[in-house]
């Protein structure tokens, strides 16, 4: 069975899935006992043993409470000093529906230390377990984060978060998600807790991908519960990419093959004043397979991107006065379409009546061109300006904007698209019928409907900010055509253009997070 990506859930999907689980015979008490062993045993891998160790579990009132106390009895039973903080008070008397009570009952008999705020009003037993804890297993609200933190439970976390900035401060684990978070729309709460690790049961929650609260999650790591195998794998619309998936949607690249195997790319794009988007682009695309990658720019552009392409064909193009492509350009592109496979137009091309002229030549006069496009850039600024240009389009589209890009398309603000990234993302795709690549940390790829009512969304597992630098648009624009021209669908090519680009920029990072890149290192792997 070929690699899948890992679905994302709000806490209403999660909630339906476990009770989809009950139904197929896995209990919540199963669940728990399996949800609290997944997480008692890494830690064990992450800490390289417990024995000895003190780990203090923050435990709330539900059931991400009570996982926590399995967590804590098997960290126990390996040895571990471990407390149990009961940041609610103790449970009333156990009863068949109190899985905290039930929970408590079978912690006390492996003597985890239990503490609650009853028998600690001035908190200063917390604060000394804070001091001396290795470990904190925040186990407060998990999905169950809806509401503002207030009273006692507020208090605590904020002694935890006044601990945390104390030197050598104690590893912070987060189980299924970060108190404080919002597990669906990713708000933080003022006194929220910020994890160095999270340990999502079963999928992640939205929330731990979209910021403010991604960045409470710090290392996310997904936990296998036992879930039964299958459940929601058609249901749910939302994925995170990985790796093995778009290894596996990769073409082949046969012995036999030869350069017109992997198709021919058309980047057209470029303008006296912005050379460098013409070159990242065409090289990017060359890169990123395709056999052959065919660069139309404007006349004065082409012997300063020819200089630096020895690979790429060159198309030179009639341009204006101010060294931008002429309306007259598109007749010119129009007469060879027929011997591209995939073309990606905007980087660099400037805005300009002129341009806007060129493209609606280009791709909108009837009989409209139906090549699949990328369309990036200043291609996305100057089609904003043409009424109804997604009803005259012909093309299988793939749409490459950033947050202000996507506002002037839209006529929304930055900041609210920013609020809403997979909502605008799977909106749009819908209402223009072309794949949306909603660029940015996590960066969000929507298609159609059709694979999915809804229309499916994919989430790069990247939020790298070595990529907010200028060109690394452009070479993703590059990747994504040369591997459209392959023979890849968009919604495809655009997931595994987008991973690519993330996966090149992380690992030209990973000895120093905090470095700076060009948009030049994606291509060559070297800093």
């Amino acid at each position: 069975m070929p690699p899948s990506n890992l679905k994302v859930v709000t806490a209403a999907q999660m909630s339906a899935l476990e009770q989809a689980a009950a139904a197929q015979g896995l209990s919540t008490d199963a669940l728990m006992e399996q949800a609290g062993l997944a997480v008692a045993q890494a830690i064990r891998r992450r800490l390289g043993g417990v024995a000895g160790v003190p780990i203090l579990v923050l435990c709330g009132p539900g059931n991400n409470g009570a996982d926590g106390l399995v967590a804590a009895r098997h960290l126990r039973r390996w040895g571990s000093e471990v407390a149990t903080y009961l940041v609610a008070g103790l449970p009333a008397s156990p009863k068949p529906d109190n899985k905290l009570a039930a929970k408590l009952e079978s912690v006390r008999r492996y003597a985890v230390t239990i503490l609650s705020p009853a028998d600690d009003p001035d908190l200063a037993q917390l604060d000394a377990w804070l001091r001396r804890s290795r470990l904190i297993l925040d186990a407060v609200l998990g999905t169950g984060n809806s509401r503002p933190l207030t009273g006692t439970v507020k208090e605590i976390m904020q002694r935890v978060n006044a601990a945390r900035e104390q030197p050598n401060p104690p590893f912070m684990v987060a189980l299924d998600l970060p108190t404080g978070v919002n597990p669906d729309s990713g708000a933080v709460d003022a006194a929220g807790l910020a994890a160095d690790l999270t340990l999502a049961l079963a999928w992640p929650k939205l929330g731990l991908l979209t910021f403010p609260g991604a960045a409470y999650t710090g290392e996310l790591q997904i936990l296998d519960i036992g879930l039964p195998a299958g459940l929601g794998e058609t249901d749910l619309s939302l994925e995170l990419l990985t790796g093995d998936w778009a290894d596996s949607c990769l073409p082949p690249r046969p012995r036999d093959a030869h350069k017109g195997t992997f198709g021919h790319a058309l980047i057209v794009a470029g303008s006296r004043n912005y050379v460098g988007a013409a070159v990242l682009a065409a090289q990017a695309a060359a890169r990123a397979g395709a056999g052959l990658v065919t660069l139309a720019t404007p006349q004065s552009v082409y012997p300063l991107a020819a200089a630096h392409l020895t690979e790429i064909i060159h198309l030179p193009l009639p341009e204006t006065a101010g060294g931008q492509v002429h309306p007259d350009a598109a007749a010119l592109i129009r007469s060879g379409l027929s011997r591209y496979s995939a073309m990606a137009i905007g980087s660099g091309l400037g805005q300009s009546a002129d341009t806007r002229e060129f493209i609606a030549r280009l791709l909108l006069t009837p009989p409209a061109p139906t090549i699949p496009t990328v369309i990036d850039a200043d291609g996305l600024n100057n089609l904003a300006q043409i009424p109804d240009w997604s009803q005259r389009m012909a093309a299988r589209l793939i749409l490459t904007p950033h947050p202000g890009e996507m506002a002037t398309l839209t006529g929304l603000t930055a900041a609210a698209i920013q609020q809403d990234r997979i909502g605008i993302a799977r909106r749009y795709a819908a209402e223009w019928g072309a794949v949306v690549v909603l660029k940015g940390a996590y960066t969000a790829i929507a298609e159609p409907p059709g694979r999915h009512p809804e229309g499916l969304v994919r989430i790069a597992p990247f939020a790298n900010p070595a990529l907010a630098t200028g060109g690394t648009g452009d070479v993703l624009t590059g990747i994504i055509a040369g591997i459209l021209a392959q023979g890849l669908d968009p919604f495809t090519a655009a997931s595994c253009g987008v991973y690519r680009h993330g996966q090149a920029a992380a690992e030209l990072t990973a000895a120093d997070p905090k470095a700076a890149l060009l948009a030049s290192d994606l291509l060559t792997g070297r800093r």
